[in-house]
């Protein structure tokens, strides 16, 4: 660490006066520059997004995590990123919309805010400064007087038209606001990040993207102050302290949101756990990983190892079946649709998934995992393809978002995820729309809350449980723990064995 505290775990967030005010382009431009000069970066993202993270973990080379507050808890984000950000030289927050802007428009929850306020980050504001002058100093009071608490501690103003127009802004706003302004961008068409279309994430793992990084990090060296962009990192507070000062409050909690969770966090969340019984007597949950499936919240992929379970990634697209050591399969989210020609094709796969099913194997699936469990699945041009037939429904893509949104999911019937009745949290976001071949038996998942209301959600059938829900397990940490125990039963139960 270059700080010598080693507790300090210096810290930043990027939050936006809005979407598009351009805080990806600087939380990228500023990993890429941090990287260059040898410090080790750990990327954050706040809120439920796969699309940042992916971009976070090609600049930095490690895995990004997510911080959100609402589907887990307080208690649960100041650990998690404690341990993630160990280590590493300086951490780097991307917030998600405007610095306010979250689950309820009457408070700080789900928003970046919350996030900063939790963990005790220091907040690099970025504002688009088109057209105005000293009217950005206002914006910039405005944001610091809504909530006293939060240390907005620097400004980097986007899209000035010279560096005179960046002058005025920096002395309106140092004037009136009392913090630094940091660093400019320039108005360059060109450097604004590509839309997030369902191709990106693709796109990202070709190495196409490379390039916008090195010149995100080239514009932004070009005006802004690195060394106090780390020395206001540095002031963060020792997050060890934050944790211990709430830790008798943390003991005597009984929200089922933080109680009994433990994360393992490593650099590479790809490999495999032992426990104290080794390797050998582990139950192993089959991954699917590729640019097809790629939507997992590491904080779930660690929660299932902690619990005992061994992981064996495989990829449906590179044609490989269901490896045959698996005691459970989990099928994430990710672009189905792009590929669904090749997932038809890989028969294996498909079989695989089948006799699976069949064997009474644990299978959950979320959102893309959900779609290739459907009898067909029709992408964007029209073409229809054929999946894996489990689930009594097809797929149709659609341009129109169909959802987007948190979610509390209760569970309609027991099964090796959650009791009936419990309660699990996450969100969605999809294209597709799924369209069972008799609504009016249909054997349900979930019943899901979220803005516009409640509704009966996925697919749960013996041991398959699936939807378009993205789960976070750190909502409700018996969770992982009970299917990593199922996926144990089912393999002494293939083996002859008992409990």
């Amino acid at each position: 660490m270059s700080s010598s505290n080693q507790h300090a775990r210096p810290r930043l967030i990027i939050a936006g006066t809005g979407s598009g005010a351009g805080k990806t382009t600087v939380t990228l431009g500023l990993m890429k520059a941090l990287a260059r000069s040898g410090m080790s970066v750990q990327g954050f993202k706040c809120g439920p997004d796969y699309i940042d993270p992916t971009y976070h973990t090609a600049v930095t080379g490690r895995a990004s995590r997510n911080l959100d507050a609402w589907m887990t808890s307080p208690e649960y984000v100041k650990k998690a990123f404690a341990k993630a950000s160990a280590g590493h030289d300086i951490s780097i927050i991307e917030g998600v919309m405007g610095l306010y802007d979250g689950k309820d428009p009457l408070s700080n929850t789900g928003s970046t805010a919350e996030i900063a306020l939790i963990t005790q980050t220091p907040v690099i504001l970025v504002v688009d400064v088109r057209s105005m002058a000293r009217s950005a100093a206002a914006i910039v009071l405005g944001f610091q007087q809504l909530e006293p608490d939060l240390n907005i501690a620097g400004v980097i103003v986007n899209r000035c038209g010279s560096a005179g127009h960046y002058s005025i802004v920096k002395k309106a706003i140092e004037q009136m606001c009392g913090i630094p302004v940091v660093g400019w961008l320039k108005r360059e068409e060109d450097m604004s990040i590509p839309e997030r279309h369902l191709g990106l994430v693709p796109a990202i793992e070709r190495g196409e993207l490379g390039p916008l990084f090195e010149r995100a990090a080239d514009a932004l060296l070009e005006g802004t102050d690195l060394d106090a962009i780390i020395a206001i990192a540095r002031a963060a507070p020792d997050i060890e302290e934050l944790i211990m000062n709430h830790e008798d409050v943390s003991r005597q909690n009984t929200d089922p949101m933080w109680t009994g969770v433990h994360l393992k966090c490593s650099e590479d969340s790809t490999s495999g756990v032992s426990d104290e019984r080794g390797t050998s007597s582990s139950p192993v949950i089959a991954v699917a990983r590729d640019a097809a499936f790629n939507f997992y919240y590491p904080d779930n992929l660690e929660l299932l190892e902690a619990a005992g379970a061994r992981l064996k990634y495989f990829s449906p697209l590179a044609g490989d079946g269901i490896p045959t050591e698996a005691d459970g399969i989990y099928l994430g989210g990710g672009f189905p649709e792009e590929f669904a020609a090749l997932i038809a094709d890989n028969v294996s796969f498909l079989e695989g998934l089948r006799e699976a099913v069949r064997s009474e194997m644990p299978l959950f699936a979320e959102c893309g995992g959900y779609m290739v469990l459907a009898e067909t699945l029709t992408n964007r041009e029209g073409l229809t393809y054929n999946m894996a037939g489990i689930i009594p429904a097809q797929v149709q893509m659609q341009v129109k978002r169909a959802a987007l949104g948190y979610r509390e999911a209760r569970a309609v019937e027991d099964s090796f995820l959650l009791k009936k009745g419990e309660v699990v949290r996450g969100h969605e976001f999809h294209y597709s729309i799924m369209t069972y071949q008799e609504e009016g038996d249909i054997p349900y998942a979930y019943e899901t809350k979220g803005l516009r209301g409640m509704k009966q959600e996925g697919y749960a059938r013996g041991n398959v449980v699936a939807g378009y829900t993205h789960v976070h397990l750190g909502s409700h940490p018996g969770a992982a723990g009970r299917w990593v125990q199922h996926c144990l039963s089912y393999r002494l139960r293939r083996s002859g064995q008992h409990i």
